[in-house]
């Protein structure tokens, strides 16, 4: 399954899979493509048993040549397992933090000319003169090397592990619809895998001064209109990690 998120005559944003793949073994995943002027940048592609499946969806929506980058939140096999054929079958740079720049080559990955480090402060990446992808640190928040992605012109911040929620849970289907009964699916994940309720913070005040409209997690629903300030809250006042060790 894919659905388009946003779509405008030079931009689109997709939701290129869904949490479905057989593959990937109970740790269920989506996976994200972003489209301007015909330029292609993936979030996240995914384990290795995904490419084929991916590459299809993708085809619908843009040529294998004009994927120019690939986004990693973090260093985890369900986000880079497959990285090695993406970066052999396109020319696409791929960007990750810098703390696992060293520890990409351990998933068989020739072309490490192709990797580039994400600075601990973020950065912006330019895309073209119409677009800049704002790569916001989320240290800690399940990596100490996590980070989000925010498109500033669908208003979709790629949050990573950040608000990610285990399936099935719920009785959603696209988008969280019922946020006080979802926490459910959300609570104990991140209570174990996010570091501290001094990170979430941090980062929540980062989040609270970018116009978002979703929150699109690597796991489980989406996040948009009063879910977005509803999950913020949550995680804000969340005691986690070392909170509770």
């Amino acid at each position: 399954m894919d659905k388009i998120l946003f779509d405008s005559k030079s931009h689109k944003f997709v939701l290129l899979g869904f949490a479905e793949s057989k593959e990937e073994l109970g740790i269920p995943s989506n996976q994200y493509l972003i489209i301007h002027n015909k330029k292609g940048i993936i979030l996240d592609p995914g384990g290795f048993g995904l490419f084929p499946i991916l590459l299809s969806r993708i085809l619908k929506y843009t040529k294998l040549n004009n994927i120019k980058a690939i986004i990693l939140s973090h260093q985890d096999p369900d986000i880079c397992g497959g990285l090695n054929i993406w970066l052999e079958m396109t020319e696409a740079k791929a960007y990750i933090s810098k703390l696992w720049l060293r520890f990409i080559p351990h998933y068989d990955i020739k072309k490490t000319d192709q990797i580039y480090g994400i600075p601990d402060e973020g950065m912006d990446l330019e895309i073209d003169e119409k677009l800049k992808l704002k790569i916001i640190p989320a240290h800690f928040l399940h990596s100490p090397g996590h980070v989000n992605v925010y498109d500033p012109i669908s208003k979709i911040l790629f949050t990573g592990d950040i608000g990610a929620g285990l399936l099935p849970c719920s009785e959603n289907k696209l988008f969280v619809e019922d946020f006080e009964e979802y926490i459910k699916c959300i609570d104990s994940f991140h209570k174990r895998y996010m570091a501290s309720n001094e990170a979430l913070r941090k980062w929540v005040k980062k989040v609270e001064s970018l116009d978002v409209e979703i929150i699109a997690p690597q796991h489980g629903y989406l996040y948009k209109g009063e879910n977005v300030e509803k999950l913020l809250r949550y995680l804000y006042d969340l005691k986690c990690g070392v909170d509770l060790i």
